[in-house]
């Protein structure tokens, strides 16, 4: 079931919250976001737990700015599911900069606090399309990205 206007909104803000504070490297913040059962699994496949994630952020202070299409929530229970395109700057290794894309999959729950926590992050980066688009395809594109069907 789709979200309501008022539970989107909460969700919104809540991943607002999360790209502005991996870009400022807010540990606090971030510690209070995730659920202690986090799994986040990063676009090439490293998987990492909660305190592996927030050390990351740390320690590589990689992200420099993020940014989100429009997202499909679902809503079972207390848990949504949240499907969308993001993009991330971040800082390489070397020094340099790079531009990340792909499609993001989020899992949240409701707390016993009332507070949405993250459960689960995956991103699957853009890559290659060997077939061309069925149209079922271009209109699903269309309506989660807001789009004329490209990604």
């Amino acid at each position: 079931m789709s979200a309501d206007a008022a539970t989107r909104a909460e969700l919104l803000d809540l991943e607002e919250r999360r790209r502005a504070a991996l870009v400022a490297v807010d540990l606090p913040a971030l510690e209070d976001m995730f659920d202690e059962s986090l799994v986040h699994i990063h676009a090439p496949g490293l998987t990492h737990s909660k305190a592996q994630l927030l050390e990351h952020v740390a320690t590589r202070q990689a992200y420099l700015d993020s940014a989100r299409g429009r997202l499909r929530i679902r809503i079972v229970g207390d848990v949504a599911v949240m499907t969308g395109r993001l993009t991330n700057r971040l800082r390489s290794p070397e020094g340099g900069e790079r531009v990340l894309g792909g499609v993001v999959t989020q899992v949240v729950r409701r707390c016993e606090d009332g507070a949405w926590r993250f459960l689960s992050f995956q991103m699957t980066p853009d890559g290659e399309h060997v077939w061309p688009a069925m149209p079922s395809e271009l209109e699903a594109r269309d309506e989660t990205t807001g789009k004329d069907g490209h990604p």
